[in-house]
């Protein structure tokens, strides 16, 4: 493995006062570059005839790195650290969201509309018309964001409580990229009947359910219910979000080297939601020739006790990931850090497409095989090609939500795939840009436009949004 990329995920503010002297600050540059920290911005705080004080910003590729980085500087003759702080923990200080009021209340009159007495005609005209909670509440534009904590990223069972600071960041991500006000929701069970229920009872308030972090298979038999028996939205983001960028990237990719879903024989690592939802999208979208590996090698009918959603993918042939990936076309990998050599790579067909999304260790590194390859993608930022779920969840439900619709269908997936690989337009697609950017304001829009116009197809739409067909 070659070594990580300091990135702003171990971002360092650090305070420190050194000599008024020439070369005094090169030396602490040159110090930080020396232990694999990258120098961001610099900032002047005071200064006399003897001393300036300066904050600088460090990226490192580790906690271990900083600290590194910290003792390194420590160690400089005549320069004192002040104060230092991991940059990440202090944007998370008390949370990253919060509710903020829509009126202003600063008479008696705004109260009594806002609140009791008024409120309650609100109320009995949602009795007598239950559609009017689409009008007159907040669920016409409220997400759910719901976790049981068992699959925290690539971190593992953390539990309900260490879960809330990624379902923070998510409601943050659905209110920055598409205006929609979401809620997390960390539930102290892991029990499949009783996150059911409690996401049933809850219902009334939102407008939509987005699933999140909650590990295979029981991921699967919660959202299969729940789109029985609720009447709104429900998408789990790990799964769908997932399948929806790379099967956008990869229609870009095919086109780069002139292939179709339809002849490529693609390999998935990693048999877990995004792989299996990755699997079922690809065979809708046309492709034929998908060999499923997890952790024992390729998912084989030869094979005892496989669960339903393993076992619909499994194929005569038998062997380790190194055997299922020779002559392949593309690699997608959803799975685990270091599990692909380079030697393996090498084994594929002309022109090979990969995919290593793990992350923050991708299966392999870039740098290992970027020249034998066509096209490498990754899940992380600071690589080419970051296939990240945010290109698709803030769009498909703000597509939902605007036409009302009753569910989320693999139309609707399939229609923000071709919405999200549209957007990069022929003239500017190459190996390193076959996906937008995160920061493309054009995305969501898009995507929630294509997403509103497969529900009216699929009949799921209770509302025509006239914004969708000016």
């Amino acid at each position: 493995m070659v070594d990580l990329n300091p990135s702003a995920s171990y971002s360092l503010k650090i305070e420190l006062e050194i000599p008024n002297r020439p070369g005094a600050l090169a030396s602490i540059m040159s110090t930080i570059a020396s232990v694999g920290g990258s120098l961001g911005d610099i900032a002047l705080l005071q200064r006399n005839l003897k001393y300036t004080q300066r904050e600088l910003t460090v990226d490192a590729a580790s906690d271990e790195q900083g600290e590194k980085i910290i003792e390194a500087i420590k160690n400089l003759p005549r320069v004192k650290i002040l104060s230092y702080s991991d940059r990440t923990f202090a944007i998370h200080q008390g949370g990253k969201i919060s509710v903020e009021s829509k009126l202003p209340l600063h008479s008696q009159s705004d109260l009594a509309m806002a609140y009791t007495p008024g409120v309650g005609r609100i109320c009995r005209a949602i009795a007598e018309n239950p559609e009017q909670v689409y009008n007159l509440t907040i669920k016409s534009n409220t997400v759910a964001v719901v976790t049981d904590g068992s699959a925290v990223l690539g971190l593992g069972n953390l539990g309900g409580e260490a879960s809330l600071p990624v379902m923070e960041g998510k409601a943050l991500l659905f209110k920055e990229f598409a205006e929609i006000d979401a809620f997390p929701i960390a539930l102290n069970t892991q029990d499949t009947e009783e996150i059911i229920k409690t996401i049933k009872h809850i219902a009334p308030v939102f407008g939509g359910v987005n699933l999140e972090d909650i590990a295979a298979p029981r991921c699967f038999a919660i959202e299969q219910r729940l789109r029985q028996e609720l009447d709104i939205p429900v998408f789990h983001d790990d799964q769908h979000g997932t399948a929806i960028v790379v099967l956008g990237a990869l229609y870009n990719a095919l086109k780069l080297v002139g292939k179709t879903l339809a002849e490529v024989k693609i390999v998935i690592n990693g048999a877990g939601a995004a792989g299996i939802a990755i699997s079922l999208l690809l065979r809708q979208a046309g492709a034929s020739n998908i060999v499923l590996c997890d952790s024992q090698g390729i998912i084989s009918t030869k094979r005892n006790h496989l669960n339903p959603e393993k076992q619909q993918f499994a194929v005569e042939d038998s062997g380790n990931l190194a055997e299922a990936m020779r002559d392949a076309d593309i690699f997608l990998g959803v799975s685990a850090p270091g599990v692909v050599t380079p030697e393996m790579v090498y084994s594929m067909a002309k022109q090979p497409i990969v995919f290593a999304m793990a992350n923050p260790i991708p299966e392999i590194q870039p740098e290992l095989v970027y020249d034998n390859v066509a096209v490498m993608a990754t899940g992380r930022s600071d690589y080419p090609n970051q296939i990240n779920n945010v290109l698709a969840f803030p769009g498909v439900f703000r597509g939902a939500l605007d036409c009302r619709a009753s569910a989320i269908t693999t139309n609707m997936y399939l229609e923000a795939a071709k919405a999200i690989a549209a957007l990069v337009d022929d003239a500017d697609l190459d190996r390193e840009h076959i996906i937008p950017s995160v920061f493309d304001h054009r995305v969501a829009t898009a995507v929630a436009t294509a997403v509103c116009l497969a529900a009216e197809k699929d009949n799921v739409a209770r509302k025509t949004n006239s914004k969708q067909n000016q």
